[in-house]
């Protein structure tokens, strides 16, 4: 399962343009797992991978 530190998270929008089907950016300017998402898909290691701050573990 995915999941996102809102407090290491900067915004860059990096993870909703690798793995669309899971994450959004949210109303905060931060990203956040879209509810009911396959969390376990495997676009998600590409966007654990990019995330510049690590705030992404899945």
């Amino acid at each position: 399962m995915a999941t996102v530190d809102k407090d290491l998270c900067v915004g860059c929008g990096l993870c909703p343009q690798a793995c669309a089907d899971v994450f959004e950016m949210q109303d905060d300017g931060k990203a956040g797992i879209i509810d009911g998402a396959d969390a376990s898909a495997a676009c998600v290691q590409d966007a654990v991978d990019q995330c510049p701050v690590g705030a992404i573990e899945a």
